[in-house]
């Protein structure tokens, strides 16, 4: 089955990634890399209680990474692995103007 992450950084500014159902990472490897995106970008929890959402992260990674992280195709890869993994889903949105994942 193949999976696929569309991010959008604005408009006419879209990327779609696509995922084989093989690569697709566990939940846990999923959460894993995120949680080390999230701390390694430096990245701040978008709610005032501090929780911070796997949703939350997804978005938090692809702003603090920004358009031009995704031009390396292992970190495009690894990003839409571990969104998939993460969501269990096969269509993900990841609109960051409007701050929002949708599947």
């Amino acid at each position: 089955m193949r999976s696929e992450v569309k991010i959008v950084f604005g408009p006419d500014q879209e990327l779609d990634l696509a995922v084989d159902g093989s690569e697709v990472l566990s939940f846990d490897a999923a959460r894993r890399w995120l949680d080390e995106q999230f701390v390694r970008m430096e990245c701040e929890p978008m709610r005032g209680s501090g929780k911070v959402l796997v949703a939350d992260k997804i978005l938090a990674v692809a702003v603090a990474s920004g358009r031009p992280a995704f031009d390396d195709a292992a970190f495009a890869l690894d990003y839409a692995r571990a969104v998939t993994g993460a969501l269990s889903k096969a269509l993900v949105r990841v609109d960051i103007p409007r701050l929002s994942v949708s599947y």
